[in-house]
């Protein structure tokens, strides 16, 4: 056994580098989806359009599609201890700024400083856990990361509407704030460095193409699904500018010795299948959480506070599955996980596609939670297979094209989701006789709901394809 494998086992104290890591993950990930449920109030507080809020989240996501390409670089500069005490250091900040904010310029900022912190805090959390796991207990740890990546935005809305109920917004990150500290604190003592910075050259010009690619397809797609519309001039010249920065991109990575963002991770067979079941869950997820909010506000009249509950036992139970799933993975490997967790989840959108006026609360509960139970089936076994492919010196790379590409699938996602449901509202409308009916409306959103639910269907039956391919990787590289 060498040294560092030996320092692996022996010298890391697993336990509070992980306790650290989901503190941390938990609050940000939480204070990233309490937001959306006091954009009401925003809107009335600040007196701005629906369209002007949603920059909230735009900014958001846009910030973490510049900056996560990127953090493949920056983890191989820094050490992990520098990394979590600067990313939690944002985090503290964009969260303290958010509290006080006294203008929406001022909570923008605050959400693009947050977004910086999640930035170096993903991939940081997923490549320590590379590092100091061995594989064959992976599964199992990457399941309790799942367990706070999935559970934290399903308590946000419920514990934001619950705040909301009693406190003005500016609560939402005062609860966040002491926590965020906590982290901070226990995170000083027991972070352990973990890897050598390597410090490879810097490429100011990869950089450049990176921040016009990925922010540039975010921004168009996220525009698109803010209203802007496919025809909107910006969404077309986003796109194509981004997508003519990501070609650039990838053609200087492939001619350079030292690339910022190393494509030889698309070599490996199990992480390109991993990579895509990823995609296609997070478009799944995105969407439904973007639908299922204004269904049940829009068609059922609920309040924000109730569609939030209604939302939670799915989350509850998709988090408290995560660790299970990965202890499964560990044992019997992806197949028998990822196959009937796509069937699940397929099923789960066929039962979405069918809701109306009429729609019980227990058979949408029902519905909710079968996703739920699907998606924690194939999140983490296709991830953790997916890296456990890659030689040690990709994972930097490895963990920052996963992260990436799932804020892009989740923009696509959201943005071809609520196209298609404004469509299909249009299209209802355009044959109905008696336009003034106040019924009318509600049929024909509920008819664009079930609309973006075939999209869904359609997404998650690719996957089951895709799915067909996954075989379990017997890692021999990194035995320690």
């Amino acid at each position: 056994m060498s040294k560092t494998q030996g320092e692996e086992t022996g010298e890391y104290k697993v336990l509070p580098i992980l306790v650290s890591f989901l503190i941390a993950g938990f609050i940000g990930l939480f204070s990233e989806t309490a937001l959306n449920m006091a954009l009401g109030s925003l809107i009335e507080d600040f007196s701005i359009k629906e369209t002007t809020v949603q920059w909230l989240t735009t900014g958001y996501l846009l910030t973490l599609g510049i900056l996560v390409p990127v953090s493949g670089l920056i983890l191989q500069w820094f050490s992990t201890r520098q990394l979590f005490i600067v990313s939690l250091a944002f985090s503290i900040i964009g969260t303290f700024i958010a509290a006080i904010a006294p203008s929406f310029a001022v909570l923008m900022l605050a959400r693009v400083v947050q977004a910086m912190g999640t930035a170096v805090m993903l991939p940081l959390m997923f490549n320590t856990i590379l590092l100091i796991v061995p594989p064959y207990k992976r599964g199992k740890i990457m399941g309790l990361m799942g367990l706070v990546i999935m559970f934290a935005p399903a308590v946000g809305p419920t514990l934001s509407g619950l705040i909301l109920k009693n406190l003005t917004w500016h609560w939402i990150f005062w609860i966040c704030l002491p926590l965020l500290i906590l982290a901070l604190v226990f995170g000083y003592f027991y972070m352990q460095n973990v890897s050598t910075p390597t410090k490879p050259k810097i490429d100011v010009l990869s950089i450049v193409l990176s921040t016009i690619g990925f922010g540039g397809v975010v921004y168009g797609f996220s525009s698109a699904g803010e209203g802007g519309g496919w025809g909107d001039p910006t969404v077309i010249t986003a796109i194509s500018v981004g997508l003519i920065g990501l070609v650039l991109f990838c053609i200087r990575q492939t001619k350079m010795k030292q690339p910022m963002l190393n494509l030889r991770a698309f070599k490996y067979p199990m992480f390109v299948v991993g990579l895509l079941l990823v995609l296609i869950c997070m478009m799944v997820i995105l969407s439904s959480m973007i639908l299922l909010p204004l269904y049940l506000q829009t068609s059922l009249a609920l309040s924000t506070f109730a569609a939030g509950l209604l939302l939670l036992p799915g989350g509850i139970v998709n988090g408290l599955l995560s660790p299970v799933m990965g202890s499964l993975f560990d044992k019997f490997g992806p197949k028998w996980l990822v196959i009937p967790g796509l069937v699940i989840v397929t099923g789960s959108l066929f039962g979405f596609s069918t809701i109306d006026l009429e729609t019980s609360s227990a058979f949408l509960i029902a519905m909710h939670i079968l996703m739920m139970v699907g998606v924690s089936m194939i999140m983490m076994p296709a991830q953790t297979n997916g890296l456990n492919q890659l030689p040690r010196e990709l994972y930097p790379d490895g963990t920052a094209i996963m992260n990436t590409l799932q804020q892009v699938a989740g923009a696509i996602g959201t943005a071809i989701a609520i196209s298609i449901l404004s469509s299909g509202v249009e299209d209802y409308m355009k044959n109905v006789s008696d336009a003034t009916n106040p019924l009318n409306p509600l049929l024909a959103f509920t008819s664009g709901v079930q609309d973006a639910f075939i999209f869904a269907i359609v997404i998650a039956v690719v996957g089951v394809f895709v799915s067909i391919f996954i075989k379990r990787v017997h890692v021999e590289h990194q035995a320690s």
